[in-house]
């Protein structure tokens, strides 16, 4: 396997109507904004910060990219030139070439359309393709059917689940469904996502 880029660079991913940018506290109106679309923030068993934490939310992912294990983006909608929501690689462990897609949310009105499938190929292009990840992986709430059905729809393998993993927001305590991409899978699951886009452009 090629070694693992790090430190990860600040990078802006583009194709289509999608953009990833690198994530900064300019982004934090918007992503009110965006979380405002659908009142994201009241879902139990996801990441959207509520808006008084934005910026708390912002520094965070800020800081895990300082630390070595996050880089943030914002995503933007290039079509209405709107922030829509945002994404991050994280969990990065450059030893072993693996890191994390997650914190990965969108504003209602761009839910169910082509912007995930886009973005998810744009990181794992960006993984795979320029960092020389080994795996890419992803970890989701046992109760958040939604984000297990678009990570199988990706050809992600289930790995399994951790009981007992982590604390939700209202306090309860949750199982994580864990999937993943190795590199050697990568040339499939492209042309997958590749089709899949060429589905939602028809």
């Amino acid at each position: 396997m090629s070694t693992f880029i790090t430190p990860l660079a600040t990078a802006v991913l583009s194709r289509g109507d999608v953009k990833l940018e690198p994530l900064s506290l300019a982004h934090a109106n918007d992503l009110r904004a965006a979380a405002a679309d659908g009142k994201l923030w009241r879902l139990r068993v996801t990441s959207v910060p509520e808006p008084e934490n934005t910026e708390a939310y912002i520094e965070a992912a800020l800081k895990g990219h300082a630390d070595g294990h996050m880089l943030p983006f914002a995503v933007r909608h290039l079509g209405t030139d709107q922030i829509i929501g945002c994404t991050r690689y994280h969990d990065i462990i450059a030893a072993v070439g693996r890191l994390e897609i997650g914190y990965t949310w969108y504003a209602q009105s761009f839910q169910r359309s082509s912007v995930n499938t886009i973005c998810k190929f744009l990181l794992l292009t960006h993984a795979f393709e320029t960092l020389n990840a080994g795996v890419v992986a992803w970890r989701t709430d046992n109760f958040n059917i939604a984000s297990q059905r678009a990570i199988e729809r990706l050809g992600a393998k289930r790995d399994g689940v951790i009981r007992g993993h982590a604390l939700r927001r209202d306090g309860t305590i949750r199982d994580t469904v864990m999937y993943s991409v190795s590199a050697g899978e990568w040339p499939e699951i492209k042309a997958h996502l590749l089709y899949l886009q060429e589905c939602h452009a028809r």
